[in-house]
């Protein structure tokens, strides 16, 4: 009996590994099986094949019943794939025309979307109901460099459904190092345009705004309304600190990051829901030339790689609902020893941009 099994999983992962139809796989190993019935029903009892064979069909009861099972749902399941994506289909077509199609496009997803997105809606954490929440989101990110570039990839990737880019850069043969997005060939283009190309070569169900300008204090509490959650890559000081009062101010969630040479930093900052802001960690900028930038000090090319996937993997987890975010929490990443480490934070009710948020 043993030797049966083996021999119908060998059966089975050679049909995978030759990339045989399923039914085709199925047919060998009912044939296999149909064979072992006829020699238990025609053999006598204490016949060396019968016995070798499982010596009675009784024996093979629990694993028949164990195989029509597992036949039942392999039969069932790309059934209810095709119907699930036949009703999206039908829920797209039919708010294409007319006023609601964009809600319509927000909330159902096409077959070839439902294939995309096939590994996050089986992950119990997002799963369908996430899925459409990532489609519905808008997320803006400020810098199309080192944080930007893989930050917006993967939220790309992961089917955020409005991208924004501000940026107001060009870019250079020495941003290609690290800042993954740009190519050689999008050198002198600049950096809003060049991603928004990458961004629709990898994902075309994503809306794409690129703002080719520098943010400023004149538009920032207008753009950051069109958005759910802010992404801060920048690499100066001034602009984080516009970027964190601006989110303070219109009550969206900023998720921000920082590096140099070989170590980073983030967090989740949201103190609309009682947490500190930026400048309740980071109350005044440091002196000149204390902290150098990455053109002065250098940066490892993969870091930028890493904290800005994190950037994107919070952000997701923000929208979803997923896990535990890091609000309330500074994670420091040195990339040259493989450490990380994590602080708590603390609100503070003497800040001058979030003190008097929620202070109730």
């Amino acid at each position: 009996m043993a030797k049966i099994l083996i021999l119908t999983g060998v059966i089975w992962f050679a049909g995978r590994w030759f990339r045989l139809p399923r039914a085709v796989t199925g047919v060998v190993i009912a044939l296999l099986f149909a064979m072992v019935a006829v020699l238990q029903l025609t053999l006598p009892d204490g016949h060396a094949l019968r016995e070798a064979t499982g010596g009675s069909l009784r024996n093979w009861s629990v694993p028949a019943l164990i195989a029509a099972i597992v036949g039942a749902y392999a039969l069932i399941l790309p059934w209810l794939h095709r119907r699930s994506a036949a009703n999206a289909d039908a829920d797209a077509g039919a708010g294409s025309d007319g006023a609601g199609s964009e809600s319509s496009r927000q909330d159902t997803f096409s077959t070839s979307e439902l294939e995309r997105y096939a590994r996050h809606i089986v992950l119990r954490e997002v799963g369908g109901p996430g899925q459409k929440k990532l489609k519905s989101a808008r997320v803006l990110v400020i810098g199309a460099g080192g944080l930007g570039s893989p930050a917006m990839l993967y939220l790309a990737a992961a089917g955020v459904g409005t991208i924004g880019v501000i940026d107001d850069d060009v870019v250079e043969a020495t941003n290609l190092q690290r800042q993954i997005i740009h190519t050689d060939a999008t050198i002198g283009m600049p950096k809003v345009f060049s991603a928004e190309a990458a961004i629709r070569a990898l994902n075309p169900y994503v809306t794409v705004r690129p703002y080719h300008r520098r943010l400023g204090a004149d538009i920032a509490a207008e753009l950051f309304n069109d958005y759910d959650l802010i992404l801060d890559g920048t690499d100066n000081f001034a602009t984080r600190y516009l970027v964190n009062t601006h989110a303070v101010k219109a009550e969206k969630p900023l998720i921000s990051a920082a590096m140099t040479q070989w170590e980073g930093q983030i967090s989740l900052y949201a103190p609309a829901t009682g947490g500190p802001c930026y400048q309740c960690v980071f109350p005044e900028p440091p002196a000149d030339g204390l902290v150098p930038s990455c053109a002065e000090a250098g940066v490892i090319a993969p870091l930028p790689g890493i904290l800005g996937s994190m950037m994107a993997l919070e952000a997701v987890k923000h929208i979803t609902g997923a896990g535990r975010t890091l609000a309330g929490t500074l994670l420091i990443h040195d990339a040259l020893y493989g450490e990380t480490r994590r602080i708590t934070l603390q609100r503070r009710d003497d800040c001058p941009v979030c003190g008097g948020v929620n202070s109730a």
